[in-house]
């Protein structure tokens, strides 16, 4: 063995092993608890450790998690023996795992703010109960310790007993809650006081922290529990690349976790930032202002997609759907693809951009639970299904033990494509019945057809043509060069190529030169820092486009006509004449 891996034989070389998030779910698909999903779903993470980064200490994890549904049955044991209270019907009451401040006096300031909240939203505060956690047996690191919060459960019930109890209507009472508590709070101490709800809700909870999978279930005694059932659990093994390590970055997220990197990241987050101007909620009417910002401060790209995702998801949209539109097909480019699935993802690509990035994502509301890849299909993901009507789905194969009998189905998750699993109907519904399904439910190419805007709509305008007299001047005034023109314009225009080039640039960067810059210069393609595929819409023209819509956008939470009513460009070069028409 060579630093734990085997020895170079045949193709197989041990340099080249890379290692990233692990990612997975197991679940019974007819939505029934036990605790055996559980002790698979720790044995899953477990196995996948590897994928999982440490410090400088072997025993301060990169981050490990679980998130599944709410164990009615140990809550409602753990309610009585922590208040002397029963809980109200499953569904009816809500549960979170929060991080605190160790000072007493803050967390005392934090627990205020968080019982103002929930009595602004006519629910009822349960109780806080102290979570049953044991650093010592999980055998935390020095560091991971020196961070760690105090960990407390909040428990929050409906007061609404009627037969008409809405529960998607608490859960958004229970968003607000969190949303409107954090960002108060936020604001103690200039933002330094720690304080982050893993989750709150009715239907799933997470457990996590700055630590390895091996020390996940004897840190949180509850997860130890045999009274702890579930008919999902998510896990997932975190490798820090983006963000430093720390409690609240760890996964599962609150709706999902990922393997890969969001390299569209700053682009989205401002985005979504200009969007608060815009978007109105029929769901939450003058509250919609209370959950800005949309992404919280200081997240992960993972934890800022799953900001957007709840947010979409609160708002009235089916959680797969939602998935469909932050993580689209490659739909352009796509000869053989539906007619109706591809105005779906056109006539969408006008309210959001894509989520673009090499990405295995599982999701879950508790209702759904279900996995989709990236347009490139740059991470790995695989899935069995047996006949006991349990679902497993992970980052690698063999991360379950599985009698081979019982399998009735596998497969592995192919670029942009996603499966989901309906508790509700009790199957899995694959990705053409689930997006057909989807796409059908307005008349997206007629909207596009009617409301579409063209380059060649427009009314054509004469613009000044080349003036050979004034072309040397005007080239030296906007800064070209020699070596611009040869090294870089000549191959673009003659060969129809990217000029290539094998020295570097030893230029000092625009921004810090004395010498005077082409505008150009000043503009540098921004990377994620780990994963840099060299992908460009000319090498990988199946995959990639430059086509978008510009103009105004309308309400992200809506769907109408004019939705469509945007300009359509091929790419994001204009000519003058195009320009002037503009």
């Amino acid at each position: 063995m060579q630093n734990g891996f085997p020895q170079q034989q045949g193709l197989y070389d041990p340099t080249q092993e890379k290692d990233s998030c692990g990612v997975g779910f197991v679940c019974d698909i007819k939505g029934r608890a036990s605790n055996q999903i559980l002790r698979d779903a720790e044995q899953m993470n477990c196995c996948m450790e590897h994928r999982g980064g440490v410090g400088f200490e072997v025993n301060s994890g990169d981050g490990a998690g679980i998130l599944t549904s709410l164990p009615h049955k140990l809550l409602k044991k753990a309610a009585r023996d922590a208040f002397g209270a029963d809980l109200p019907d499953a569904g009816r009451y809500g549960a979170g795992n929060v991080f605190m401040p160790d000072d007493e006096q803050e967390r005392e300031q934090c627990m205020a703010i968080v019982a103002e909240e929930i009595a602004e939203e006519g629910v009822t505060l349960i109780g806080w109960r102290e979570l049953p956690i044991d650093p010592d047996a999980a055998d935390i690191g020095v560091a991971a310790r020196s961070v760690m919060p105090v960990m407390r459960q909040l428990l929050i019930a409906s007061l609404d007993t009627t037969d008409n109890f809405d529960q998607d209507d608490f859960e958004r009472k229970l968003y607000l809650i969190r949303k409107r508590s954090a960002n108060r709070i936020r604001t103690l101490k200039g933002g330094k006081s720690m304080f982050y709800i893993c989750s709150l809700s009715s239907r799933v909870i997470v457990f996590k922290g700055m630590l390895t999978p091996h020390q996940l279930f004897p840190f949180y005694k509850d997860l130890c529990d045999a009274q702890y059932e579930t008919h999902l659990a998510m896990v997932h093994s975190r490798f820090s690349t983006n963000t430093f390590p720390s409690w609240e970055r760890a996964q599962p997220n609150r709706f999902m976790s990922h393997n890969g990197e969001i390299n569209t990241l700053l682009g989205n987050v401002n985005a979504m930032n200009s969007r608060q101007g815009t978007v109105k909620s029929e769901q939450f009417g003058e509250k919609i202002q209370q959950l800005f910002p949309v992404v919280t401060p200081d997240c992960s790209d993972s934890g800022t997609f799953d900001n957007v995702l709840e947010f979409l998801l609160m708002n009235g949209r089916k959680l797969h759907e939602a998935v469909m539109l932050m993580i689209p097909e490659a739909w352009q480019h796509h000869a053989t693809m539906e007619a109706q699935k591809r105005a779906f993802y056109e006539y969408h690509s006008c309210l959001i951009e894509p989520w673009d990035g090499p990405a295995s994502i599982a999701f879950t509301d508790g209702n759904y639970i279900g996995a989709v890849l990236d347009r490139n299909g740059l991470r790995p993901s695989r899935y069995y299904i047996t006949s006991d009507d349990k679902c497993i789905m992970a980052s690698e194969v063999g991360v379950v033990k599985v009698n081979p009998e019982t399998i009735v189905e596998k497969g592995r998750l192919k670029p942009g494509r996603m499966f989901l699993i309906d508790f509700a109907a009790g199957r899995m519904i694959p990705d053409d019945e689930l997006k057909t399904e989807i796409s059908a439910r307005q008349p997206y190419a007629e909207w596009l057809e009617k409301q579409r805007i063209e380059l060649t709509d427009l009314t054509a305008v004469d613009t000044a043509g080349l003036d050979q007299d004034t072309l040397v001047q005007r080239m030296q005034a906007f800064g070209f060069t020699q070596e611009t023109l040869q090294f870089m314009l000549k191959p673009m225009i003659q060969e129809l190529r990217d000029p290539l080039g094998s020295m570097g640039n030893d230029a000092a960067l625009a921004v810090m030169s004395d010498k005077p810059r082409m505008l150009y210069d000043y503009f540098k393609q921004r990377f994620a820092q780990v994963t840099n595929p060299a992908i460009d819409s000319i090498r990988e023209e199946v995959i990639m486009a430059l086509e978008c819509y510009i103009g105004p956008e309308g309400n992200l939470l809506e769907a109408t006509e004019q939705h469509a009513h945007r300009l359509r460009i091929p790419h994001p070069i204009l000519s003058n004449e195009e320009l002037a028409s503009l």
